[in-house]
């Protein structure tokens, strides 16, 4: 059994519980996560089965996308609606359209964050939340990341609340996002609702419940719910092998460099629709790459 499971998480569970369950679940050792998603937050948590724990290394890197609710004039110590508050401001007069969308334009591209405290960031061995309980003051290093997208979402603008559509790199904290974008408006503001919409290439039409799993267990369909491995490295550039060179892949042999070769190191080799592995250019010869994953069972 080898592929992805495009799971919905639901809310008050962990990302470790949900990759649990599913081993429990499928009888199999080889399951992962690969992005965790907080306890109070549902949406898209791909979990590779299998040979699919391979690639789990190389989805750091992929765009995530979020909705998020922004709400206005409170500050929590945690960022968002769990936490203790800290701050409170009147939300008068009503935002505008534009004057949100003026800010959202502002965080575009790429911006630099301050952890929470309330985050699993390590400082000098230890995990900022873990200084936060402590209530000890540490001081926290600033981050690039990188906001592709960001726009109103759907449901229009409340009193004291508005929805944001986020596309962004890894690393990025949207209770932060949903904080400063706040203040830029003058408030104080912490993240309500979370929702991830995608991960990758694989998006929220794509998933299903433990209920769906459940079901396809039931009914020996669970085959056609797992999502090909190559599903999940669509950011990656490919090559493509004839049959001979295959054999070679699969019994993770160095190969000679195409003269027309991806741009980007690692990159993906495949067998028509089989990913065969994962290869990148050889440290110490850039005519010569050699296999990183090789996906042979």
């Amino acid at each position: 059994m080898n592929g992805i499971l495009p799971l919905w998480k639901p809310k008050g569970v962990t990302s470790h519980d949900c990759v649990m369950r599913i081993r429990k679940l499928l009888h199999i050792k080889k399951v992962g996560h690969t992005g965790t998603l907080d306890p109070e937050v549902e949406g898209v948590l791909p979990i590779c089965i299998g040979q699919a724990t391979k690639i789990v290394p190389f989805l750091s890197d992929i765009t995530k996308t979020y909705i998020a609710e922004i709400k206005l004039g409170a500050a929590t110590d945690t960022e968002d609606s769990h936490g203790k508050v800290t701050e409170v401001k009147s939300v008068t007069p009503p935002l505008s359209k534009q004057a949100i969308e003026n800010v959202l334009q502002s965080f575009t591209g790429e911006i630099t964050q301050i952890p929470p405290m309330y985050s699993a960031v390590k400082i000098k061995g230890k995990k900022l939340y873990e200084y936060a309980r402590a209530n000890e003051q540490v001081e926290r290093p600033k981050r690039q990341v990188t906001i592709f997208d960001l726009e109103l979402g759907e449901g229009g603008i409340q009193e004291d609340s508005f929805w944001v559509r986020a596309v962004c790199s890894k690393g990025t904290y949207i209770r932060t996002l949903c904080v400063d974008i706040g203040a830029d408006l003058g408030y104080p503001a912490h993240m309500g609702t979370l929702y991830r919409i995608e991960s990758g290439a694989i998006n929220q039409k794509d998933t299903v419940t433990f209920q769906d799993v459940e079901q396809a267990i039931e009914d020996g369909t669970l085959d056609w719910i797992l999502l090909p491995i190559n599903r999940g490295l669509e950011h990656m550039e490919r090559l493509y092998a004839d049959a001979d060179t295959k054999k070679r892949i699969l019994n993770g042999q160095k190969l000679s460099k195409p003269s027309i070769a991806p741009e980007t190191d690692p990159f993906l080799i495949m067998y028509d629709d089989q990913v065969l592995a994962v290869y990148q250019t050889h440290p110490k010869d850039a005519d010569v790459m050699k296999p990183v994953r090789v996906f042979n069972d």
